[in-house]
């Protein structure tokens, strides 16, 4: 049943390519909003917290800081709204899921970068 679905997700589900990201790293993510019969592209940038999942099914989860509030946005990576993404900085962090992240502010928030 397995292969099945996985032979289903490989023919119909359509990818695209995006640059390597993982948690820790500072992304940016540009999607398309339909506003009545408008469509417009929107961006959030923040930190990326998890990437979940496999396939079709894989989601990653970006935090920022809108003043003072913490606002997180769980994308789908098979979104068709999604047009690009670009990663602004890799940041070095030694866990897969950051949720301590959520917890810090100020200069505690802060994530060292690898320079490449």
């Amino acid at each position: 049943m397995e292969s099945l679905i996985k032979f289903v997700q490989d023919e119909f589900v359509e990818k695209k390519e995006f640059p390597e990201f993982s948690a820790g790293d500072t992304i940016t993510v540009y999607y398309e909003i339909k506003e009545g019969e408008k469509t417009r592209t929107q961006f959030f940038k923040g930190v990326v917290i998890q990437r979940r999942g496999t396939g079709a099914t894989e989601t990653f989860t970006i935090r920022k800081m809108s003043g003072t509030v913490g606002v997180e946005r769980i994308f789908p990576i098979n979104l068709p709204a999604l047009q690009k993404i670009e990663v602004n900085k890799k940041g070095k962090v030694r866990r897969s899921r950051i949720y301590y992240f959520r917890g810090l502010t100020g200069k505690k928030a802060r994530i060292k970068e690898i320079r490449s």
